[in-house]
């Protein structure tokens, strides 16, 4: 009996708003319910992109196939309304935002996503908070805080852990979530993620990293090589291990060799 994939994408063709130069040209990708796939490749050869098309970024236009999730091509959907559907991005470079706190932010957030229809009652959200800071081993003062705003790399990441499990995805996108972090960073980070899964573990989980060291922390099922806007090998978590040791040379050397 086949599995319907929670996201499928086809021929995926994307550039960056207003260039002509195509930056994805032609992705293939299932992911099912509960998987971890780990994205890897060297600088440029469109990793966030992919990330950031699937959520929708405005800075970036697709400009053909398809992107199916839970069976609805999310391509015609504007950022907030995949969001709703269950899509969350952890960003590489999160923003920050002066004057506004984390628990402010959140509870606008959770509001979006119960829609006009219902509204989020202030002692509920409370009692989410500080349940997932509990679970995250954050000290509740945190939320009081302005959003990434004076924070160090590992805070804003966990910042993102944190959004993430308030919102509860059914798709998180990371895109580089172990960028700028110390090993002590990664770990309470990856530790974080760890324990969102084994509370929701048909969470669907898409990892972008340059490197093996977040694999060793967040152990993925599928491990995508992605080269000049296409992923050009599957696998297990062997290939990370692989990459590790011999680089992106084979593919780059291939690339050198077909333009000759």
């Amino acid at each position: 009996m086949s599995t319907t994939p929670i996201l499928k994408i086809e021929n995926l063709h994307a550039k960056v708003a207003d260039e002509d130069l195509d930056i994805l040209k032609g992705v293939n990708l299932d992911l099912n319910r509960g998987e971890i796939h780990a994205i890897m490749g060297p600088n440029g050869s469109g990793k966030s992109t992919l990330a950031k098309a699937l959520a929708g970024h405005p800075g970036y236009e697709v400009t053909d196939g398809a992107a199916v999730f839970k069976g609805e091509d999310i391509l015609e959907l504007e950022p907030d309304e995949r969001s709703r559907a269950g899509i969350f991005l952890a960003f590489q470079y999160p923003v920050e935002i002066p004057g506004v706190s984390i628990a402010n932010f959140l509870r606008t957030s959770l509001q979006a996503h119960l829609g006009d229809d219902e509204e989020l009652d202030l002692f509920d959200f409370q009692d989410l908070l500080l349940d997932r800071m509990k679970m995250l081993d954050m000290d509740p003062v945190f939320a009081e805080r302005p959003v990434n705003d004076g924070f160090s790399g590992g805070e804003k990441k966990r910042n993102e852990i944190l959004q993430m499990a308030c919102l509860k995805p059914d798709l998180a996108l990371m895109d580089e979530t172990d960028s700028g972090l110390d090993i002590d960073a990664l770990r309470i980070v990856a530790d974080g993620v760890n324990k969102l899964r084994e509370e929701n573990p048909d969470m669907t989980i898409l990892l972008i990293t340059h490197y093996q060291r977040l694999l060793n922390y967040i152990k993925p099922d599928f491990v995508h090589v992605m080269f000049e806007g296409r992923i050009v090998q599957s696998g297990g978590p062997e290939i990370a291990l692989q990459l590790e040791e011999e680089g992106y040379a084979d593919w780059k050397d291939a690339e050198v060799a077909s333009a000759t």
